[in-house]
């Protein structure tokens, strides 16, 4: 992963110019970007019209249905709380709100120090061991705000 605030014009075209697959589409163009960077940098959208040959409405229309994608730098870790059918039964929402006033955020995004994102996840895979979070892709059942916090300190 290349660690640049705003990502350079000429890493951008590289990173477009070197897909891997030989059809270069706005799709294939905003992953190869997407997987570089960990999200679609702003003036990624106009680079990736002009190599394209499409407009920047073309490419937003792309870009904004794919829920996957993200337009902000993601933070250093994150944290996934699994909102699904048994984690709600098991109290995610309260963990949920718990974990809001610990990050100080209000929704899924970047704490104010861009150390963790937080997500909400609709089902992470271990409904036995709800409620269910993951740091880092790293899961832990049976969780509580306390667990949270002592894994979250170690960040």
């Amino acid at each position: 992963m290349v660690e640049l605030k705003m990502p350079q014009k000429e890493v951008i075209i590289k990173v477009i110019k070197n897909q891997p697959s030989k059809t270069h589409t706005v799709l294939s163009s905003l992953l190869a970007v997407s997987n570089e960077f960990h999200y679609i940098p702003k003036n990624s959208i106009q680079l990736i019209a002009e190599y394209t040959k499409k407009t920047v409405n073309d490419v937003w229309g792309v870009a904004s249905f794919y829920t996957n994608f993200r337009f902000t730098p993601p933070g250093k870790s994150t944290l996934d709380v699994c909102w699904g059918p048994s984690c709600h039964l098991m109290g995610a929402q309260k963990l949920l709100k718990d974990v809001h006033k610990l990050l100080g955020i209000n929704k899924e995004g970047e704490t104010d120090d861009g150390k963790i994102t937080l997500r909400y996840s609709t089902c992470l895979g271990a409904c036995a061991h709800a409620p269910v979070c993951a740091i880092d892709h790293k899961l832990f059942g049976k969780t509580s705000i306390n667990e949270i916090k002592d894994r979250i300190n170690d960040i």
